[in-house]
């Protein structure tokens, strides 16, 4: 008895596990039905989204934990347009993923269909790669080359169009080219030789580490550095992924506000980057530089974006002959269970003291968070996850991503209330999941962030219309019974005692919950 044809979309499917891509977050319609029925692979993990951009930004959390790219399953131009905000986030942070676009069948486009949409300019800007499946004995081929993009060092964004006649005509044979794996370069030896020079020279020196030179051997390599340097090891404000808490080597958070961001960095006479750049305002404020450096700083790029960070640390540790050195290892800060109103520092000693050990820590409280993170730092081990590019909505689809990732480990997600409602259907993604995720809503009623940075722009006292834009009361949302219409079990709490409490009983639950925090 001959086979079942095997469909474009099934010859998609099977290349996406093939090359390593087992899951997908997925929010269908229409034009994608045969890859939804390819969807049913056992093979295959497939998460329902009821938001795309809640798809797209579970995908960058999966990267952030797994370092492979997940896929992504989106309906036509305007699926994908709802899912390019946190397709943005993704691709500051450097998480690869395979975005899946469906489309109409090529007869179909040329009456020009309600949802017909020019999906490759919406998909260039935030994609490294783009291409429309023209055959379905090539998709294979197609789908394997997209893996590929995504899986290269920094991570990429690749987006493979599907028309509906590719998706279910027969795609003939398996054919698909083997997989190539990334390699990662050293860098030059003279720029080594030039970093350790600085270092011997006894001027102050910062050692900024970005995207995988946070975390693992390098980080721990850089901590080596210091110690034997007395050089100063820092992160951006803003890092995909952070390896921190007691026992790893602790890197100093370079201040958001530019004032306080050039008061940190006005002594150093060097500034030495690992997998990042040099420190930039995240905005432009009248009458503050862009840049944070002081004058006559000299920045050195030790590892380019594409370059291995270990093998970088291993050649200057052995230039500075530090190779039997001890490196710098922060200590455990026991901190006990606080009590009284909660402000920034009440709410870091109760994550201080609730955080169970390797957690993960996705962080979107613009406002709370910028204080609070910094006094976290001697906290049991954890992976704290940060928004790098500042697109309001990616805390809880980021904590869903990473926390299917890695299920044998609790995720906590901080988030202000402005920010949560963006894309708060993540909730019943969680529910449905059964994931260990715990979301902390930091209840203000307002767009706090946006009072600040009123002030900073200096655009004046913000009038009755004004600051009617800024306030997200009138009517108070109601994020328990929110979160309990999704079937996540919610609480509110107003203090520091109560919010310590619910964040160790939710470390013991299997499921995911809601915190409530309310800030008055």
């Amino acid at each position: 008895m001959s086979e079942a044809p095997r469909s474009g979309a099934q010859a998609l499917v099977n290349t996406l596990v093939d090359s390593g891509v087992d899951v997908c977050f997925a929010n269908p319609g229409t034009s994608e039905m045969h890859f939804l029925a390819a969807l049913d692979n056992p093979r295959m993990k497939s998460v329902l989204c009821l938001y795309e951009g809640v798809c797209t930004g579970a995908a960058d959390g999966w990267y952030r934990m797994k370092d492979t790219p997940a896929s992504t399953l989106l309906h036509l131009g305007p699926g994908l347009a709802n899912g390019l905000s946190n397709i943005h986030n993704a691709k500051r942070a450097s998480s690869g993923m395979v975005n899946i676009v469906g489309e109409h069948s090529a007869l179909h486009l040329k009456y020009d269909p309600p949802l017909t949409s020019d999906i490759e300019g919406l998909a260039r800007p935030l994609s490294h790669w783009v291409r429309r499946a023209e055959s379905s004995a090539t998709i294979a081929w197609d789908t394997a080359a997209a893996v590929a993009k995504a899986s290269e060092h920094p991570g990429q964004i690749a987006t493979l169009i599907l028309p509906g006649d590719t998706a279910w005509k027969d795609a003939g044979e398996a054919v698909t080219p083997k997989p190539v794996a990334a390699v990662r370069p050293a860098p030059d030896a003279a720029c080594v030789e030039q970093v350790a020079k600085v270092l011997r020279s006894g001027e102050p020196v910062l050692l900024i580490l970005g995207n995988k030179a946070t975390r693992g051997r390098a980080l721990e390599l850089a901590g080596k550095v210091a110690a034997g340097t007395g050089c100063r090891l820092g992160s951006q404000f803003f890092t995909a992924r952070i390896e921190r808490g007691a026992g790893r080597t602790p890197l100093e958070r370079i201040p958001y506000a530019v004032p306080l961001g050039q008061a940190f960095l006005k002594d150093f006479r060097h500034i030495v980057t690992l997998e990042t750049k040099e420190p930039v305002a995240f905005f432009s404020y009248p009458d503050k530089p862009s840049l944070l450096k002081a004058p006559g700083t000299v920045v050195h790029p030790l590892v380019e974006e594409h370059e291995d960070s270990t093998a970088a640390l291993e050649m200057l540790i052995d230039a500075l002959g530090l190779k039997d050195t001890p490196g710098l290892v922060q200590e455990r800060i026991e901190a006990s269970a606080p009590s009284g109103a909660l402000n920034p520092e009440t709410i870091a000693h109760a994550l201080s003291a609730a955080l169970p050990e390797n957690a993960i820590l996705v962080d979107e409280s613009l406002t709370t968070g910028r204080q609070t993170m910094g006094l976290t730092m001697g906290a049991r081990p954890h992976d704290l996850i940060n928004n790098m590019g500042g697109s309001i909505g990616y805390g809880t689809p980021v904590a869903t991503g990473a926390s299917l990732a890695c299920p044998d480990r609790r995720t906590f997600c901080m988030v202000g209330d402005g920010s949560a409602m963006y894309t708060i259907q993540s909730l019943w993604t969680q529910a449905r999941e059964g994931l260990p995720v715990t979301t902390i809503i930091f209840a203000n009623n307002q767009y706090a962030i946006l009072k600040a940075e009123y002030a900073n722009m200096g655009a004046g006292t913000p009038g009755p219309q004004a600051m009617a834009m800024i306030d997200i009361d009138r009517p108070t949302i109601d994020w328990v019974a929110m979160a309990r219409s999704m079937g996540v079990p919610g609480v509110q709490v107003s203090t520091a005692e109560d919010f310590h409490r619910e964040m160790a009983r939710s470390a013991e639950m299997d499921g995911p919950c809601l915190i409530e925090v309310k800030l008055y």
